[in-house]
């Protein structure tokens, strides 16, 4: 939520016009840390976007703290929390050479996609988060499967409760490549994304800042055809994933679906309607959510298949699957 956040306080400050509301960087002025009241509104917005890094340093510390004092090691917790550490240090400095460099639009675009960098850990982490209890959880099943197989009533032969029959493997590959350029395709599109605001009214500030040299007209038809193809990836994946093993990949694929198309209503209303500056913060709130819907979707089928494929060879299993799998 903080990371979905940054970037949606990001377009308030250049929807508003307060991209410049602090003149410098690191400190507010020459002089001052915080907004003086001559400098109104747009520096109130401005140093409020500044101040929720400092809460967003705050949130990843607390996950690599916690996750270094959990009995069992979480090391892809660990990671995920470290990589948004240094990559919200990032995002401050490229917002203050954005600063430096009075909103050039290329920069501009750098600091938006240095925050979709950060949502794109933060999903990393919580899907990590989950995985690792899933895995518990996991174990701990097979570890009941094999006392009720080696049971009076077990014989040793039955198929383990909740182990999902094996995909085919031309069904395996083409969800795993469906996956793939989903996740592609739709980073295209964000990126293809920042070109249109590039080149659009929005610049952040009431002075004259420079455009992207780029017929918007023609950057937004490219965008909407990306985002058709989007959506023909997204409901091909969403129609070749089983419900059985791949339910919970399948349920996420939907949800995605629907905020796809609710962004798509939002982008074209946005096109026609000259770009309204609320119709814009639903748009980019929207491509916050796209993006975490994409990588939910990817993450949750690489996950189930592998776990119906198994690990690769010569990874450890842990011990209660071990002994499920001799068994």
């Amino acid at each position: 939520m903080a990371s979905i956040a940054i970037i949606v306080t990001g377009g308030i400050v250049r929807v508003t016009g307060s991209g410049l509301g602090c003149t410098d960087w690191p400190m507010c002025t020459g002089e001052t840390l915080a907004p003086t009241a001559e400098m109104g509104v747009h520096g109130v917005i401005e140093f409020g976007n500044r101040l929720l890094t400092g809460a967003l340093c705050a949130v990843v510390g607390w996950v690599i703290v916690t996750a270094r004092l959990q009995e069992k090691p979480m090391p892809a917790v660990l990671r995920g929390g470290w990589a948004q550490f240094w990559i919200v240090i990032l995002n401050a400095v490229v917002g203050g050479v954005t600063v430096w460099m009075r909103l050039s639009p290329y920069i501009v675009a750098a600091h938006f996609l240095a925050a979709t960098l950060l949502l794109t850990a933060a999903v990393y982490t919580w899907h990590a988060a989950y995985a690792d209890a899933g895995a518990d959880a996991g174990a701990d099943a097979g570890a009941d499967a094999v006392a009720g197989a080696d049971g009076p009533s077990g014989g040793g032969g039955g198929a383990l409760p909740g182990v999902a029959a094996p995909l085919a493997p031309g069904l395996a590959a083409r969800i795993r490549s469906l996956s793939a350029a989903l996740v592609t395709v739709t980073a295209l599109l964000v990126v293809v994304g920042t070109l249109a605001t590039g080149s659009g009214p929005h610049a952040g500030d009431s002075s004259d800042v420079a455009r992207m040299p780029f017929d918007w007209t023609a950057v937004t038809v490219v965008h909407g055809v990306l985002a058709g193809a989007v959506l023909v990836l997204a409901g091909a994946l969403f129609s070749l994933l089983p419900r059985d093993g791949l339910g919970a990949a399948r349920r996420k694929a939907a949800v995605f679906l629907a905020v796809l198309l609710g962004q798509g209503v939002v982008g074209l209303v946005q096109s026609l309607t000259a770009l309204p500056s609320l119709v814009v913060m639903l748009h980019l709130l929207g491509s916050a959510l796209v993006w975490t819907g994409v990588l939910q979707v990817h993450l949750t089928v690489r996950r189930a298949l592998f776990g119906r494929s198994g690990p690769p060879a010569g990874a450890p299993l842990p011990p209660a699957l071990s002994a499920a799998t001799h068994a």
